[in-house]
């Protein structure tokens, strides 16, 4: 009679320590805090040549290029992994609700694992951008590394279809969505956390200033109920 196997035991999994926690106090928030300030105020925006552009003069193109882009009927699109997709779908809901703008993310989870099963991750928003771009309309892309192929694809899908393209990376000034749009934001940090932020301020702050949303100084003495708010971002 054969004997029956007996099944060995797996092995104890390691024990993982607890990750050590350094309590951070005012100081540290606050160097925390400049950081991430000097990192944004220090953006740079660039045109597919590399020249530089003035800050404030690619904020306020991009402004009166969205305006144009939904008066003409077309649309705003945002593309990003991970947290950039998040932001992707954030900034779709705000500039559509509160800028009264057009504007859409290609987030949608069984369209994303449809085209990533068959036809691979690197085109899960080329494809999209393939099927439901216009020519005339505005694409974000936004990378922190501003190397993630499918992010790079979805910009050249983008150009090819005759949009306009906005790109947002970090990490190395030589990464090559840099050289892709037709404005180009990049914030010179190799953290995740603060590349992230900005990316997410630089959409913001155009938004903003796009509903008339001026920002205030803590120490400002204007009264904030003296401003106007926007019809578009009035609650009903």
């Amino acid at each position: 009679m054969t004997k029956a196997k007996t099944r060995s035991r797996p092995a104890s999994p390691k024990k993982i320590e607890p990750m050590s926690l350094i309590a951070a106090d005012d100081d540290d928030l606050q160097s925390y805090f400049l950081t991430l300030s000097d990192l944004l105020s220090h953006t740079a925006a660039t045109d597919p040549d590399g020249g530089t552009r003035k800050l404030s003069d690619a904020v306020n193109w991009i402004m009166r290029k969205a305006r144009n882009v939904h008066a003409a009927g077309n649309k705003l699109i945002f593309v990003g992994n991970g947290g950039s997709a998040a932001i992707a779908s954030h900034m779709a809901t705000d500039y559509s609700k509160n800028g009264n703008v057009r504007a859409m993310a290609f987030n949608d989870a069984s369209m994303l694992t449809c085209l990533g099963n068959d036809l691979g991750y690197e085109r899960v928003f080329a494809k999209q951008i393939e099927l439901y771009a216009r020519k005339g309309d505005l694409v974000f892309v936004i990378s922190s590394s501003g190397r993630s192929a499918n992010i790079l694809n979805a910009a050249e899908a983008a150009r090819a279809a005759g949009c306009t393209v906005i790109t947002l990376s970090g990490f190395t000034a030589d990464n090559p969505l840099r050289k892709m749009g037709h404005i180009n934001f990049f914030i010179d940090s190799d953290r995740y956390g603060f590349v992230e932020i900005g990316h997410l301020t630089i959409c913001h702050a155009i938004l903003d200033f796009l509903c008339g949303l001026h920002a205030l100084r803590a120490d400002a003495s204007a009264d904030i109920s003296s401003y106007a708010v926007p019809k578009a971002v009035a609650s009903k």
